[in-house]
């Protein structure tokens, strides 16, 4: 699977997030990256081979 995101992607992770949802907004990208949660707002950061683990599917680019 190609790895080509940005900033305002969209993802989908592999495990879902305690409120019930999987899908992510990138907020920012770097060597760490922080992503938001599309149903409650909560906000991480992962390292970018983390994410890259984690990573399932890209929804938009």
């Amino acid at each position: 699977m190609d790895k080509n995101y940005q900033l305002g992607s969209v993802v989908i992770m592999k495990k879902a997030h305690p409120c019930g949802t999987n899908e992510w907004t990138i907020t920012r990208v770097g060597a760490d990256i922080k992503i938001k949660c599309n149903n409650c707002g909560r906000q991480i950061m992962l390292s970018r081979i983390d994410f890259n683990k984690r990573l399932k599917k890209i929804v938009t680019y």
